[in-house]
């Protein structure tokens, strides 16, 4: 019995190792895409907030934008 647990827990660390290898791939290839849209003059970090936004839900997102914008008009931003 001991060796069929070991065999099961050898298994499953090596389906995590692989997919922490997909993982760092698909970083490498999203850094990629944002090398290339600063390249073509992009503003990433105006994009890694759009996508942080287009995450978000609908609710969620009007309620930060409410608050931002309450907090901004307190500073005298806008």
């Amino acid at each position: 019995m001991a060796e069929a647990t070991d065999d099961r827990l050898r298994l499953l660390i090596e389906r995590i190792e692989r997919l922490e290898e997909e993982k760092k791939g698909i970083a490498d290839d999203i850094r990629d895409v944002y090398a290339e849209a600063k390249a073509v003059g992009y503003d990433v970090k105006i994009m890694r907030q759009i996508v942080r936004l287009r995450k978000m839900d609908t609710n969620d997102r009007s309620e930060m934008e409410m608050i931002l914008d309450t907090y901004k008009a307190a500073l005298g931003m806008g």
